[in-house]
């Protein structure tokens, strides 16, 4: 079953980031743990960038809506 979008404009943009930190840094969540071996992760260089690129085309994304559906104001 797919997971329901949130219409809170913070929680899409959580829950993306989040899918991103899964995704490309394999990460299971973003919430601090109070641990230093939960908190602090090793990353390669390729899946630190793959993030940030997947990171700046969710951006891209959003600002294309946001400007689109404005001009169809």
């Amino acid at each position: 079953m797919p997971r329901l979008k949130p219409t809170d404009p913070n929680a899409l943009r959580d829950a993306q980031l989040l899918e991103i930190a899964e995704l490309h840094l394999f990460l299971e969540t973003l919430e601090t743990r109070n641990s230093d071996a939960l908190d602090f992760h090793d990353a390669s260089v390729w899946a630190i960038r793959s993030a940030l690129e997947a990171a700046f085309e969710a951006g891209r994304r959003a600002g294309s809506t946001t400007v689109s559906d404005d001009t169809h104001s």
